[in-house]
């Protein structure tokens, strides 16, 4: 199951959606984690020291690799330097599990402890000196929307996304590479607007969206949520002593978190286990192939030099009972 978070910047999304990595890691469920944020701060509050998250292997510096690896065989696809963002799968492609181990994973993926669990993290790095002023941060979120579109993930196997802020997301077709989107909302004006936007631009997509309350601290915030966003919010979570001391750097073990907390990441848990029988691959293609064929006709194939159409195999449906290495 793919989950996204996204919510305007500052709204504790990474916050929350490290709190679902432990809360999922402590289930015994196999967890990737993917920091996609222009600010690099998951890894942190998964615990990591600034050494140790300064080390993880950008996803961006190594999209060659990733290209070469998923290619495979696809006869479709001439070479990985005619693969962008959005290339999708087909006959002969690499595809990739969540609990597999791959070449992808090994370059890209370091494991992270969280009490008695180990998650993947996966990060796609910040900016550097040389991007500054000349490159876009959707750059590098594109090896994060090849990995998802090459992902065939099962029930009770989790890969949790950390969005860009804000509706950056929409820069791209990866906000539809997910089967539930939570968007984290504080409980102001300025909170609920980011997720107006994302409903809008994502009506017509078929994305499950529901908001995350978050920084409430009673019920006249509940009603404002409530009143604005409707039967869309689905929990709120408010102040957490367990959540202070992870950000001091001094994380009391998962199980100490404030109960109304973890029943509030149970009902998140419940919500996505929700979404499987409803899952709808025919349609996950069918939205990767129109964003691909969009990329392609607005810029990709000036860039490649190749007609990228060509690359779309008119036959091919991802689906979970694939072995993920065909």
């Amino acid at each position: 199951m793919k989950i996204a978070f996204v919510g305007k910047g500052g709204s504790g999304k990474t916050t929350l959606s490290s709190l679902f990595i432990r809360h999922l890691a402590a289930t015994g469920s196999p967890v990737i984690a993917v920091d996609a944020d222009i600010n690099q701060h998951l890894g942190p509050a998964l615990g990591l020291d600034e050494a140790e998250a300064a080390e993880l292997p950008a996803l961006g510096a190594r999209l060659p690799l990733i290209k070469d690896y998923l290619r495979g065989s696809n006869p479709r696809i001439a070479s990985a330097d005619t693969m962008i963002k959005t290339t999708p799968p087909g006959e002969g492609s690499r595809l990739l599990r969540v609990r597999e181990d791959n070449p992808v994973y090994d370059a890209c993926a370091r494991p992270v402890e969280l009490d008695d669990a180990t998650v993947r993290l996966m990060v796609t790095g910040p900016f550097t000196e040389a991007d500054l002023g000349v490159a876009c941060y959707h750059s590098k979120t594109g090896a994060v929307e090849l990995c998802l579109n090459h992902l065939v993930d099962g029930r009770d196997e989790y890969a949790v996304v950390d969005m860009t802020a804000g509706s950056d997301s929409f820069a791209s077709g990866m906000f539809t590479r997910f089967d539930m989107t939570f968007l984290v909302a504080e409980p102001t004006k300025k909170g609920v607007s980011v997720y107006r936007q994302y409903k809008e631009y994502a009506r017509d997509f078929g994305v499950d969206l529901k908001v995350v309350g978050n920084k409430v601290q009673g019920q006249d915030d509940v009603d404002f949520l409530r009143e604005q966003v409707g039967d869309d919010l689905l929990v709120t979570v408010g102040h957490s002593d367990w959540v202070r001391a992870m950000e001091k750097g001094r994380p009391p073990r998962f199980e100490l978190l404030e109960e109304e907390n973890r029943q509030s990441l149970r009902a998140l848990q419940t919500a996505v286990d929700a979404t499987y029988e409803r899952r709808d691959w025919e349609r996950y293609t069918r939205q990767m192939v129109h964003f691909h064929l969009k990329n392609a006709q607005s810029w990709g194939n000036e860039r490649t030099g190749a007609d990228l159409a060509a690359q779309v195999d008119p036959d091919f449906v991802l689906r979970e009972q694939m072995v993920a290495t065909a």
